[in-house]
C-alpha cells in the first residue's frame, strides 16, 4: 500500500468502456511524516476522496479487489481515506529504516561471491 495525498484529477472523455463511471485521481506519495516523497500514481477512486486528502492506495492485482474496480483494467485504487496516522516519532522511524538499510548494504558488500 502507498500512503499519499490527492493532488489532482484526470479527465478522460474517451476511455475503455470498463472505465466508465470511475473517477481517476492523481496521488503523490508521502512519507510517514506526511511529507511529499515525489512520485505520482493515477488511481481509481473507490472512496469518494477529494483533492488534498491523505489516502491509502493499493496497486497491482489488489487494485481490482474492491467492489467498484472488480474485473476492471486498473492498476491502482484509492481504497481508504486516512483520518489519523499515529506514530511515536515518524522521523525516528524513518531514520531507523535508513540505518537498517545502510547496515544491510554494508553486510552485503562483504559477502563472498559463490
Amino acid at each position: 500500500m502507498i500512503l499519499g495525498r490527492v493532488v489532482g484529477t484526470v479527465w478522460a472523455t474517451r476511455k475503455d468502456d470498463k472505465l466508465q463511471g470511475l473517477k481517476l485521481l492523481v496521488v503523490e506519495r508521502l512519507s510517514l511524516a506526511l511529507q511529499p516523497q515525489g512520485g505520482f500514481v493515477v488511481a481509481a477512486d473507490a472512496c469518494e476522496a477529494g483533492v488534498g486528502e491523505v489516502v491509502l492506495v493499493a496497486q497491482g492485482s489488489s487494485a481490482r479487489q474492491t467492489a467498484l474496480t472488480h474485473n476492471r483494467p486498473v492498476d491502482a485504487v484509492i481504497m481508504a481515506i486516512v483520518d489519523n496516522l499515529e506514530l511515536e516519532d515518524a522521523g525516528a522511524l524513518e531514520r531507523s529504516y535508513a540505518l537498517r538499510e545502510q547496515n544491510l548494504a554494508g553486510r552485503l558488500a562483504v559477502q563472498p561471491e559463490i
